[in-house]
């Protein structure tokens, strides 16, 4: 049929005295353009077809997982094979005369058809990846970075197809020449291939996941993208900070995502108490505090067991030095645990008490360790705050004085 056509072709030529030779490369050449055009309205007819049949077949599913495949156009694409196709096995019948010329064509041809299979791959790397972020895994092992990995060997293969075939040489020769200048290459790519190692560490074990709460250096915030050789953060005050994937392998960082999972925020707060004001407790003051409910029986179980001991010690009672006694600051304290145990709002599973650290220049520190069961942000702050206000206020009531310079 197509030698019929340029047949056609070249006797309206030779009647319009164009010579033989003229003639007969407008009739090839002319065929060629058909051939491509008729591959061009092949494509658009094929693009029709699967838009109003395949696509409407696959939306109408139960699964959505399909649906992925019409979102990043992978039929679509695989459409475009049709013109390169129809050049390849028709070609050579439409230009006989003429090898060279077909030669070049069928070259441009080859090239267009390998990226036009890169483009395929690239849509079916989408669409993986689009079908594995749809599963709740994928926060816990995000794939970004091999993603990426794959996109660029995907383009580094075709470019090395490309190359071998305009060269005329083997892949494998291609591939000696290359390694002739990888450490060029490593040089060019180290910023690529660190963050690569890195991004697999990252996801292997576990450390980094999209919507951590980490901090890292001037970064301080939730993990919004994690990629092949950065990490977008933003931070409290909405600004984004990028980090180099591999800097979250070779230099420490905090995740915050322990705390979210575990059973409370952690709260560890100290208050300075002044030494001047710590005392031993006198009568008067036992029956003062014995007034406050939280401590009532606390003071009473602690009198009783304090003369048990110093009667069976015969200890002189005379002088306060002499055997156990009780002080205001042990009893503040006693009061801190009553107050946290009565706390609605603390996680009463975890660790909780009342400490003495090293006493400093600022006086004695009287630290809170204890764990709020809320762990948003702003409702921890408030919880704190409260606990806090509590105890300042209530320290003059035990005859003892916060600390602070003058």
């Amino acid at each position: 049929m197509i030698e019929k056509y340029i047949e056609i072709l070249n006797g309206i030529g030779e009647s319009m005295h164009l010579g033989a030779t003229t003639s007969l490369a407008i009739a090839e050449g002319i065929a060629v353009v058909t051939l491509l055009v008729l591959g061009i309205l092949l494509y658009f007819l094929a693009r029709f077809i699967i838009s109003k049949t395949v696509n409407v077949l696959i939306r109408r599913t139960p699964s959505k997982y399909d649906d992925l495949f019409v979102k990043n156009k992978v039929f679509i694409r695989i459409c475009l094979l049709i013109p390169a196709i129809l050049i390849k096995y028709y070609l050579k019948s439409a230009m006989p005369d003429f090898p060279g010329a077909a030669d070049v064509i069928l070259k441009i041809t080859k090239i267009y058809e390998i990226t036009v299979y890169a483009s395929i791959m690239m849509a079916l790397v989408n669409s993986a990846h689009e079908l594995y972020n749809s599963f709740e895994s994928s926060k816990l092992k995000p794939i970004e970075g091999l993603v990426q990995v794959i996109k660029g060997v995907i383009i580094a293969v075709s470019v090395l197809l490309i190359t071998t075939f305009l060269l005329g040489k083997s892949l494998y020769s291609i591939l000696i020449g290359l390694g002739t200048i990888s450490a060029v290459l490593m040089l060019i790519f180290q910023d690529s291939i660190k963050g690569f190692v890195g991004s697999i560490q990252l996801s292997i074990n576990d450390m980094l996941r999209i919507g951590d709460w980490i901090v890292v250096g001037q970064a301080d915030g939730t993990v919004q993208e994690i990629n092949l050789t950065s990490v977008k953060v933003q931070n409290w005050d909405n600004t984004i900070t990028t980090i180099p994937t591999y800097t979250l392998v070779s230099a420490p960082f905090t995740n915050w995502r322990g705390m979210s999972e575990s059973g409370g925020r952690r709260i560890a707060r100290s208050i300075n108490i002044d030494v001047n004001t710590i005392r031993y407790c006198t009568p008067e003051m036992l029956e003062k505090y014995k007034h406050y409910a939280l401590i009532k029986d606390y003071i009473c179980e602690k009198e009783e067991d304090i003369l048990e001991y110093n009667k069976a010690n015969n200890i002189d009672t005379s002088e306060i030095m002499n055997g156990r006694q009780q002080t205001n600051l042990g009893i503040f304290r006693a009061y801190i645990k009553a107050y946290l145990n009565n706390n609605p709002k603390l996680n009463h599973n975890l660790t909780m008490m009342v400490r003495q650290l090293q006493p400093t220049e600022f006086g004695v520190p009287l630290q809170i360790y204890a764990f709020s069961s809320d762990k948003q942000w702003t409702n921890y702050e408030e919880i704190q705050s409260d606990i806090f206000d509590h105890i300042i206020s209530a320290a003059p009531m035990f005859d003892l004085k916060i600390y602070q310079k003058h």
